[in-house]
């Protein structure tokens, strides 16, 4: 049996699916800008905040790729069922960690305008929320796939 490479259904639906594979890209920015971010801080260094500035605005936008796929996959694998427990629990955390990255990335590219120096408490406070929101996303998904196995 041959597959068609350009037929989308089927490749949506192999087994290391795109989304499986694309999600890994906005985590690891997303989590790299964080750590950068402290690097900064901590080294007081101007470059390092702007590769924190530009991993998070690459984050921002292939988080838009990560989501699309998860919906896809979820209306061409499931056909649009209605979800149920953990799947919809991933489907509400990673669109919050979407949200949460682009309000991030709105913030911050808003004080890069203006110049400024050090980022605010709250944006500290929302970095932080986001960084555990990604983690619970992404160790759900890890279950949903079958890579970990649930306790």
């Amino acid at each position: 049996m041959t597959v068609n490479p350009f037929d989308l259904k089927s490749a949506l639906l192999a087994k290391h699916a795109q989304h499986v594979v694309l999600i890994h890209f906005p985590i690891a920015l997303f989590i790299s800008s964080v750590v950068f971010d402290l690097l900064a801080i901590w080294r007081n260094s101007r470059s390092l905040a702007k590769a924190a500035y530009y991993n998070l605005i690459a984050a921002a936008i292939t988080v838009l790729a990560a989501v699309i796929t998860g919906v896809l996959a979820w209306q061409l694998q499931l056909e649009g069922e209605k979800l149920r427990g953990n799947l919809r629990l991933h489907l509400g955390l990673g669109v919050s960690a979407a949200i949460l990255i682009w309000m991030l990335a709105w913030w911050r590219r808003r004080q890069e305008h203006a110049d400024s120096k050090s980022l605010a408490v709250g944006y500290w406070a929302l970095a932080s929320l986001a960084v555990l929101v990604v983690a619970l996303t992404g160790h759900l998904g890890g279950i949903l796939s079958g890579v970990e196995a649930p306790n």
